[in-house]
């Protein structure tokens, strides 16, 4: 089975790293994968792919019909802006088109296109809220039910280290979240629900903030440390929490990546409860949802006091990841399915 991706694996994005372990995916199950790059390569992430056994192609716009094998093939993209402006070129070229949008609305190139070209051959939303939010959108400019997957974002779980840290009675519970500077993820609550966490010895330690996320939030207390975009690996920021406590200032989780690097990680997490959350996360026993600014403070306290309610959380969290969420096996069952859907369309279309 061959399959073009168009975009790339890269160290910035949630789509570039979407790339990698979808890539990753297909390549387990004998997938013959060729990707396109737009329009370049990063030599670290080009050995990696190469490893993998996977196909790069070097191309521009104007040079996609000499890219061996492209015409008639099955494209795949993640939220990238080159293959919405050359959508309709692909499509000249008998490609079949299957489009991850790992947002909660349309961007403006999307719209273009299904206005001037018709919806893609396939669309995959990675969490029933996603789909909610989409299709009625969709639905307007010519999509029917019949062209949605919902497929989990693939994620490689085998790179992480599942080693929770231990907690001891009356030590101090470290409590954080990792995003990027986007104002939408970081709530201006943010401080004032970490303070409400009533557990006298505790620290926030928070990851991707910068001179804007400040601004929004104000000065953090004296217990928080702060650190910039990237200033840590995530594998390393992730060993030193106990809890992660995402609170979003705007931004509509559709399936939080964050959520399963914790469970990966074997960190505990309190989420709001909205959005991809509740699919995520089974309250009371993978973790906690929030539906509330206390209720949010509340449960990091009941974890910062129950060490054995908190060790069978990241436990029970861990094993759905490796499971249901993340399993290889449900993953690769969803995109066989859309591969063959698309592949018997074509086949009675010619």
């Amino acid at each position: 089975m061959r399959v073009f991706l168009m975009g790339y694996p890269g160290d910035l994005g949630g789509a570039c790293t979407e790339a990698w372990h979808t890539v990753k995916l297909w390549r387990r199950f004998d997938a013959d994968v060729h990707l396109i790059a737009t329009w370049g390569t990063d030599a670290k992430w080009r050995s990696r792919v190469d490893a993998l056994g996977c196909t790069t192609h070097t191309a521009t716009p104007e040079t996609l019909d000499q890219v061996p094998g492209l015409a008639g093939a099955t494209v795949v993209s993640f939220c990238n802006a080159a293959f919405l402006a050359n959508a309709k070129r692909l499509r000249e070229l008998g490609c079949r088109l299957a489009w991850v949008n790992c947002m909660t609305w349309l961007f403006d190139a999307e719209r273009k296109f299904y206005r001037e070209s018709g919806p893609f051959d396939a669309f995959v939303f990675q969490s029933e809220f996603q789909r909610s939010m989409l299709e009625p959108e969709l639905t307007k400019l010519g999509y029917t039910p019949g062209l949605g997957n919902l497929i989990r974002g693939a994620f490689d779980f085998e790179e992480w280290e599942f080693n929770p840290r231990p907690h001891a009675d009356g030590e101090a519970i470290v409590v954080g979240r990792a995003a990027r500077p986007d104002l939408d993820k970081w709530s201006s609550n943010t401080w004032p629900i970490y303070n409400r966490i009533q557990y006298r010895n505790k620290r926030a330690l928070m990851l991707g903030m910068d001179e804007r996320t400040h601004q929004k939030l104000g000065a953090p207390p004296e217990w928080a440390d702060c650190l910039k975009p990237m200033a840590l690996p995530a594998h390393d920021y992730f060993r030193q929490l106990h809890c992660t406590l995402p609170v979003n200032g705007g931004a509509r989780e559709n399936w939080p990546r964050v959520g399963l690097e914790a469970m990966a990680a074997g960190v505990a997490v309190v989420a709001q409860n909205d959005w991809g959350w509740r699919e995520m996360i089974e309250h009371g026993v993978t973790g906690f949802l929030g539906s509330c600014d206390e209720e949010l403070a509340h449960h990091t306290a009941v974890l910062a006091y129950d060490e054995t309610l908190r060790m069978r959380i990241i436990n029970a969290a861990r094993e759905r990841l490796v499971n249901e969420l993340a399993s290889p096996n449900v993953l690769w069952a969803g995109w066989k399915r859309l591969f063959e859907a698309i592949n018997t369309e074509r086949r009675a279309a010619a």
